[in-house]
């Protein structure tokens, strides 16, 4: 029997990155990652092995980080948790004890239950090199693609498909507009007009039905009993927890969400050496600490420093989930952390909202400049900022995790009116223009 003073099951953003951090806080630790797949794929990269980067083999994390940090990997499958004798058994046949224990499984695509689920080309968002490889050369052979959920996925998919290609692709969505979970209206529609006019098709406010076809997919059927061609469909409807490893060894699970019930130091509940992170993990909200359905690689990175800090010692308490989205349809950029004006309105917030436009970079005229829109949501009571979305050049990936620092140090509009930016002409907005500051200023003469 192998012994390790650190055990961790699974080896993705949220296990990798917990392993990385025990290693940095307990120096001469022992430690044992335990992951099925030889090779790991960069979750939130796989949509662009279909267009951008051409092949899953460019889409690899490498494991320099967790060698150099000592981490020992065992390439197996967890099959069994005996949390009594703090005994790992694997399908190979070996047992791993553990003084602590770190669940990091992740998540598995969620699959529609239609009729025709099962014929050949349609594919699910596996996080398999084999799987995705097949999944690849159908696209390359295909005239008609249909999607199902324009979520993030579903619409970087959609973007991919497209490039280097002449094709049909066709996003189906059941709500009035992609990314709408994630987005107010006004920035779904910039979204939606980068894919139409990247020759993408939208069909919202419909569902598939039925997929149809004899061995292999030809057409769907929506409920409105439209049909279309597909040679290839790709449902990206959302993921759910893998917890099967810990409902077997008897460990909670949470009745919304699905997760493996744990505390805000990560830690099981009523399990003191057992920790959970990442996609496997129930998640509260940072806002209301209510159970929420978010799942990100930004979270799970968060949720791992957090356990593998409070393994030894309890010393971070995590935050909650604040929900932090980017990402760029054709040329654009479009992010949002915390609450949209619309969930603030459902949550029961009454709100503020400021709004500034302006050139991502200064002059106007400068080469690369692109008109950027930052917007943000406070609370009418106290002032304290809530949430923010922005659109326009890719400077709004970092544009959003400022306002999601912002918010986790619960800012308010003046405190962000005053916030000291550093510009500079090939690289930011004019400080006389910065859209963060001004949007916060918008708001505090509204508050006043």
């Amino acid at each position: 029997m192998r012994k390790a003073d650190v055990v961790i099951i699974g080896g993705s953003a949220a296990g990798a990155t917990a392993a990385i951090s025990c290693s940095r806080r307990n120096p001469g630790k022992e430690i044992i990652l335990i992951r099925k797949e030889k090779e790991v794929l960069v979750p939130c990269g796989i949509p662009y092995i279909f267009g951008t980067l051409g092949d899953p083999q460019k889409n690899l994390m490498p494991d320099t980080a967790l060698v150099n940090h000592g981490v020992n990997l065992v390439i197996s499958t967890a099959t069994e948790i005996n949390k009594e004798k703090k005994i790992v058994y694997t399908d190979s046949g070996e047992q791993i004890s553990y003084d602590k224990l770190i669940l990091a499984t992740g998540s598995s695509p969620m699959v529609l239950h239609i009729p025709g689920i099962d014929k050949e080309n349609v594919f699910v968002v596996n996080k398999e090199i084999g799987y995705l490889q097949k999944m690849l050369d159908a696209v390359n052979r295909s005239k008609d693609i249909v999607i199902i959920g324009g979520g993030f996925v579903g619409a970087e998919f959609a973007d991919e498909c497209k490039k280097n290609r002449d094709n049909n692709v066709t996003i189906i969505e059941t709500c009035p507009h992609c990314l709408q979970l994630a987005f107010d209206d006004e920035f779904c529609l910039e979204a939606e007009a980068s894919l139409t006019e990247r020759g993408v098709k939208i069909t919202a406010n419909e569902k598939v039905e039925t997929i149809l076809g004899d061995n292999k997919v030809s057409r769907v059927r929506l409920s409105s009993g439209r049909e279309l061609k597909a040679d290839v469909v790709i449902v990206s409807i959302g993921v759910l927890p893998n917890v099967e490893l810990a409902e077997k060894a008897g460990l909670r699970i949470s009745a919304s969400t699905k997760g493996i019930v744990v505390d805000r130091y990560q830690r099981v509940r009523d399990e003191n050496d057992i920790f959970a992170c990442g996609d496997c993990a129930m998640k509260v909200s940072y806002f209301s600490g209510k159970p929420v359905r978010t799942w990100l690689a930004s979270i799970a990175t968060s949720e791992a420093r957090v356990a593998a800090a409070n393994l030894f010692e309890i010393c971070y308490h995590g935050l909650g989930t604040v929900g932090v989205f980017s990402t760029q349809i054709g040329d654009l950029a479009i992010g949002a952390a915390g609450l949209t004006q619309r969930q603030a309105k459902e949550d029961g917030y009454d709100i503020v909202v400021g709004e500034a436009k302006a050139p991502s970079r200064h002059p106007g005229g400068m080469p690369g400049a692109v008109p950027t829109l930052v917007k943000l949501m406070f609370s009418k009571n106290d002032g304290v900022l809530v949430g923010g979305e922005a659109s326009g050049g890719t400077c709004v990936g970092e544009i959003i995790n400022v306002i999601s620092s912002c918010l986790q140090h619960s800012m308010t509009a003046y405190e962000v009116s005053l916030f000291q930016m550093g510009t500079h002409p090939a690289l930011c907005a004019s400080p006389i223009a910065y859209q963060m500051v001004n949007a916060a200023e918008e708001a505090v003469a509204k508050l006043s």
